[in-house]
């Protein structure tokens, strides 16, 4: 079991940056790729970043490679999702999400199946 709780959510306005938290629990990350995905309203939830956590092997979307970065603290067992230069297309509901598979995939998993376990979400709204 993890439990997932995400924060760093909020209102800014476009050209504005924000960095988001993933606090996990309940068990080891040792063979977990991280994720994050956003859902708009209307939209299906899609990709953003993913990080494995052993090793530190990140994945972007293409639309958000050049302004996201993520990244993790092994100490505090917590992701983040550094978001700058947003856009109103980045308001969405902004989920974290972990999946398992000790090490049997080179790089992170961008397929909602792969993930068992989800946050609650946080929102983001951009303003222009």
């Amino acid at each position: 079991q993890v439990q997932l709780v995400e924060s760093g959510g909020g209102l800014v306005q476009a050209g504005d940056s924000l960095r988001l938290s993933c606090a996990a629990s309940g068990r080891a990350l040792s063979g977990a790729h991280m994720g994050w995905f956003r859902q708009a309203p209307g939209k299906e939830r899609e990709f953003v970043a993913a990080i494995i956590w052993s090793g530190g092997n990140t994945r972007y979307a293409d639309s958000v490679k050049d302004r996201i970065t993520v990244s993790r603290d092994n100490a505090k067992n917590t992701v983040y999702l550094q978001m700058n230069s947003l856009s109103p297309e980045d308001t969405a509901v902004y989920y974290c999400a972990a999946g398992f598979d000790y090490g049997i995939r080179p790089r992170p998993s961008t397929a909602r199946s792969f993930y068992d376990y989800w946050g609650q979400g946080t929102q983001v709204t951009v303003s222009s």
